[in-house]
């Protein structure tokens, strides 16, 4: 098992800086991929970015390349998403998940963390 928590999250004004954490715990070492996800009131959970553990290589969705940057500290089990430029589009409840394999997509990420909200105001 592997339990994530994250935190981080609040509201900012347009233009400005978060950076979000999510903690690792339990058999950290069974999933070789960290991600985070998010998903607006009605939509869909959409990709954000991952990176992979330990080579630490990333993929960015095309919303968010240029604005936001995801990291890990391996040494403390910590991811983090670090946001800049924030806009109104990017509020959202914020995931972060843990999985065997990259992709942009939900389905093979088998551990989630409970979200962190994040909201952008105009």
């Amino acid at each position: 098992q592997v339990q994530l928590v994250e935190s981080g999250g609040g509201l900012v004004q347009a233009g400005g800086s978060l950076r979000l954490s999510c903690a690792a715990s339990g058999r950290t070492f069974s999933r070789s991929v960290m991600a985070w996800f998010r998903q607006a009131p009605g939509k869909e959970r959409d990709f954000v970015a991952s990176i992979t553990v330990p080579f630490s290589i990333t993929r960015y969705a095309d919303s968010v390349k240029g604005r936001f940057t995801i990291s890990s500290d391996n040494t403390k089990n910590t991811m983090y998403l670090q946001m800049n430029s924030l806009k109104p589009e990017d509020t959202a409840v914020y995931y972060c998940a843990a999985g065997p394999t990259t992709s942009a997509v939900t389905a093979p990420y088998d551990y989630w963390g409970q979200g962190t909200q994040v909201t952008v105001s105009s």
